[in-house]
């Protein structure tokens, strides 16, 4: 068997004997069978095999900038164990948790673990590779293999397994060479060692359970999530012959059925069980299901179910669970689906963070798109173009926007497209009485795939739908209801669902901002349009943007989304007064106000904080794009022509993370990086983060 040792730019390559094949097959299946990584290293920090290592580690070791890092830990691992004699528990600054024993052969040392054992430590890391330090790795290749599913428990017992092994330090002088090779020749050459190894047949008895679970495993990542669930629930209703599976995702904090085949499919079951519901948890750590009794009423005579649920979690938290309807014969298939649950919890985690990357990929394209067509709305055509711009996002051959009157307490047609939409602009009695108002009311959206199926009264079939899906998004600013954007007859025919509200949630605080400075200029009035606006600049004011800065975060906090905030203060504003006086400063930020207005596209919200000072708000805005927002406003005030005297402005950024999740740390964040903006000389651009590395 060939094996390969990392020596920076090269890799050493020896054979190893037959026992030390034998060795390394029976740490690669005590790796797989924990879903740990098992890395033994010599007194060098040699790696001298890895079995089932941690895709992330891989990558961030062969990384010229963050090899250091890791040397700071697993580096040290072996000097650790052998010096304490014990074994060392430690956490390194990639947030995963290994734990370092020396072998019995008091040469080498295992590193156990290499896994998140926290949610938090993962959704850190996440937040990383999408915008933070890790982003110039592939997200695909960086989280691979990322092992999710641990417990310290399940490290600390693996450890102890290894550490009592009778494991031999391979032989670097077998068959007598040693060659440094490149690391692009490594996996040709193990390869071509691997097929010399198979042209002795050997006679295998397979375990068939084994081998079906291996092969589910081995296809899992090769789809999507929703299909990689509907396999393993397809898998363990075949496998293990139960009248009904279903699937469960958690939404919020709520488990709610994505899918259902067999009984649970033809018969209509209603379930309520929060993820962190502290009988779950029990039966996550007991590796057994939670057994539920099905309620029957007084005049069903059918046989109650029993329902055993299979908790899913990542870093103790319960992600998704399987609901399986039959009897078993032994407690030990129960045992047996449980270790199968916990076993493929890393493989789905990866799946959903990929589709969650995709997501998020395809939605910034998406609003990118849109805020470029808001562009070029101007105040003739506004409702057309913003429902038409709507309605091709949304992929929607109808839609309609209505705005809400809270003195008449009634609905209005701003705009609508698509089949009738003539009628429906017309129509004016009971108009959003069966969807709209209870959506503007709760405010919250609704998607419905199959309007028939949940008791709603049907649309006049005068109105011609051709789908009975459709959604309605309630727009608000704050506690100002604003109106409902309904969307139906999608393009390809296919019913709306979760992924169509997120698209949503993307570009509604753009929408919501246009649809209400229009509304307030057409209907509300001198006074209302006052109460949100500087009078001086006609930005909108702090106590708007404050309200729109909760709104923003609240979105970041549910769905992930960036946004970044910028704190901007004219240089010099007290000198330019004095010189000049009151009435040619007040110009100045007037001019300041327009550069601002000109430059920022169409989701961005700039105000006057007050003074000289001026902020904007960017939603769906990583840090590295609001540095080149903030150059270009910076550069716009620089090169405009004021009437005395140059004038220059800093800019302090500041960007949503796990630490600024909140309107006063975000905007005292940008303020301190303002202060430092002033205090480098002025007319420049800070960024937060950057000072606190």
């Amino acid at each position: 068997m060939c094996k390969s040792v990392c020596t920076g730019q090269t890799s050493l390559i020896f054979l190893m004997n037959s026992d030390e094949t034998n060795q390394q097959r029976q740490l690669d299946e005590l790796a797989e069978q924990n879903g740990l990584a098992i890395i033994v290293v010599d007194e060098n920090s040699s790696e001298l095999s890895e079995s089932n290592n941690n895709s992330m580690c891989r990558i961030l070791y062969n990384s010229e900038e963050f090899a250091p890092k890791c040397a700071e830990f697993c580096g040290k691992a072996h000097y650790w164990a052998t010096e304490t004699k014990k074994p060392v528990e430690y956490k390194c600054y990639a947030g995963l948790n290994c734990m370092a024993v020396q072998m019995k052969n008091g040469k080498s040392v295992a590193i156990v673990g290499r896994v998140f054992l926290k949610a938090e430590d993962y959704r850190r890391a996440t937040e990383r590779v999408v915008s933070g330090d890790w982003k110039q790795f592939p997200a695909g290749g960086f989280f691979e293999n990322a092992l999710l599913s641990g417990t310290p428990e399940n490290v600390t017992k693996l450890a102890r397994e290894v550490q009592e092994l009778e494991l031999e330090t391979p032989n670097l002088e077998y068959d007598g060479e040693i060659r440094e090779i490149s690391a692009s020749e490594v996996p040709k050459i193990e390869e071509q060692t691997a097929a010399s190894e198979t042209e002795t047949p050997k006679t295998v008895i397979a375990n068939p359970k084994l081998t079906e679970w291996r092969s589910l495993f081995g296809s899992l990542l090769s789809l999507d999530y929703k299909d990689a669930c509907f396999s393993i629930a397809r898998f363990i209703e075949q496998r293990y012959e139960v009248s009904g599976v279903a699937w469960l995702e958690k939404r919020e904090n709520n488990l709610a059925i994505i899918h259902a085949d067999g009984e649970t499919k033809n018969r209509e079951m209603q379930l309520s069980i929060a993820a962190d519901d502290e009988r779950l948890l029990c039966a996550l750590k007991r590796e057994m299901p939670l057994e539920l009794r099905e309620r029957r009423s007084a005049d069903d005579v059918t046989e109650a179910r029993t329902i055993r649920l299979f908790p899913v979690a990542i870093g103790g938290e319960v992600q998704s669970a399987l609901i399986v309807i039959g009897e078993f014969k032994n407690e030990n298939t129960k045992r047996q689906i449980a270790k199968f649950c916990r076993s493929i919890a890393s493989q789905l985690e990866i799946l959903r963070l990929r589709e969650r990357l995709l997501q998020r990929s395809l939605v910034e394209r998406a609003v990118r798109k849109f805020n470029e067509s808001l562009k070029t709305i101007d105040s003739e055509d506004f409702w057309l173009h913003l429902i038409n711009a709507s309605a091709e996002l949304m992929r929607a051959e109808r839609s309609s926007l209505l705005v809400f009157d809270e003195k008449s307490d009634a609905f209005t047609v701003r705009a609508a497209t698509g089949i009738k939409a003539d009628y429906i602009k017309s129509e004016s009695k009971n108009l959003g009485f069966r969807v709209a108002k209870n959506v503007l009311n709760a405010n919250k959206a609704v998607v419905v795939a199959d309007v028939d199926k949940i008791g709603l009264q049907s649309a006049p079939k005068d109105w011609q739908y051709k789908s009975n899906s459709f959604i309605s998004y309630p727009i608000s600013i704050g506690t100002r209801k604003i109106g409902v954007l309904n969307l139906t007859d999608k393009a390809d025919g296919n019913s709306y669902d979760a992924s169509d509200i997120k698209l949503l949630d993307a570009v509604m605080p753009s929408l919501a901002v246009m649809i209400d400075r229009a509304d307030l200029k057409l209907q509300a009035g001198k006074f209302k349009q006052l109460s949100v606006t500087d009078a001086l600049t006609g930005l909108l004011n702090r106590r708007y943007l404050e309200e729109r800065l909760t709104e923003e975060i609240k979105r970041s906090n549910r769905h992930g989304f960036p946004m970044s905030f910028l704190m901007i203060d004219v240089d010099r504003f007290k000198s330019y007064n004095d010189s000049f006086g009151h009435i040619e400063g007040d110009n100045a930020l007037q001019i300041v106000g327009i550069c601002l207005k000109e430059t920022l596209r169409g989701a961005d919200v700039a105000a006057r904080y007050g003074g000289e000072e001026f902020s904007i708000l960017l939603p769906q805005t990583s840090s590295a794009e609001a540095e080149v927002l903030a150059e270009r406003v910076r550069e716009r005030v620089e090169m405009t022509d004021f009437p005395n005297r140059q004038v220059t402005v800093s800019i302090g950024i500041a960007s949503y993370s796990l630490s600024l999740n909140s309107p006063k740390d975000l905007i005292s964040a940008a303020d301190k990086a303002l202060y430092e903006a002033k205090r480098n000389g002025k007319n420049t651009v800070r960024i937060y983060e950057n000072m606190t590395r």
